[in-house]
């Protein structure tokens, strides 16, 4: 942790003063007011971008609003032109659609499901062969420069039987090595270490994926059996993806934030 994160160190292991949330909560009761005072005091182009802010900001608001009350839409349909005088009860009488609105729930759903699938990290910085792999001369000719040693961490199953020496072309080193990451559930708040059963996606290529290559951002299976996970079919969940969040190779630790 930063040494300026002072503030929130303290308050992970005191917790919060007793009237820190009626102080939050009277100091969120003010911010009309002081938004109203700022409005009045600010003169020219400082004032413009400040009105033009708060506008964006109402606008926001009134759309949030609108769409929580409305039920059901109005339109007018075109009548067309009859023929003759209308009766005088019809007068005043216009033909309207109406169309149900889908309910604020089914909208939330919809957006939850789209944006389940979004990773903490969306964007990576692309690693290059001579940064992953470093060469590596071996035997009586020295010119012969095929064997290649990777630097990054890695992770190698529990059944992987590694080739004889003189055929392997991608050397793994045993240090670099991982069987457990350090895993953050993000609604819970808590870390767990937990096996890793496989790598999913390495974000720099499909030769680091089946290497199993552990990079920043790469998308890893773990064990999450234990928990106490289950379906709503009642299914205790065995593997769920979790995305790494730091560079394991500096850290000796993986890092990992679990995708819920």
């Amino acid at each position: 942790m930063p040494q300026n994160e002072f503030i929130e160190l303290r308050q992970k292991r005191y917790g919060y003063r007793l009237n820190y949330f009626e102080k939050q909560r009277k100091k969120q009761a003010r911010n009309r007011k002081m938004a109203s005072k700022m409005s009045k005091r600010l003169k020219g182009i400082r004032a413009k971008l400040y009105h033009k802010q708060r506008y964006a900001e109402k606008a926001k608001l009134r759309k949030l609003i609108s769409q929580f009350n409305e039920k059901t839409t109005k339109k007018k349909q075109k009548t067309p032109q009859l023929e003759g005088a209308l009766p005088t009860y019809l007068l005043d009488r216009e033909t309207v659609s109406r169309s149900k609105v889908l309910s604020q729930t089914i909208k939330q759903k919809r957006k939850e499901k789209a944006g389940k699938w979004n990773v903490p990290l969306p964007k990576v910085r692309p690693i290059s062969d001579d940064e992953m792999f470093k060469v590596m001369r071996t035997g009586k000719r020295k010119r012969k420069q095929w064997k290649r040693v990777v630097t990054k961490a890695t992770f190698v199953g529990e059944n992987f039987t590694r080739k004889p020496p003189k055929y392997e072309r991608f050397i793994r080193p045993v240090s670099l090595r991982y069987k457990k990451a350090q895993v953050v559930h993000p609604e819970l708040k808590t870390t767990f270490s937990l096996d890793i059963l496989k790598i999913k996606k390495n974000p720099s290529g499909t030769l680091y994926t089946q290497l199993g290559v552990i990079t920043k951002g790469t998308i890893i299976e773990v064990n999450v059996s234990d928990l106490g996970i289950v379906t709503p079919g009642g299914r205790v969940v065995w593997g769920k993806f979790a995305q790494v969040t730091n560079n394991p190779e500096n850290d000796g630790v993986i890092n990992a934030v679990l995708l819920v």
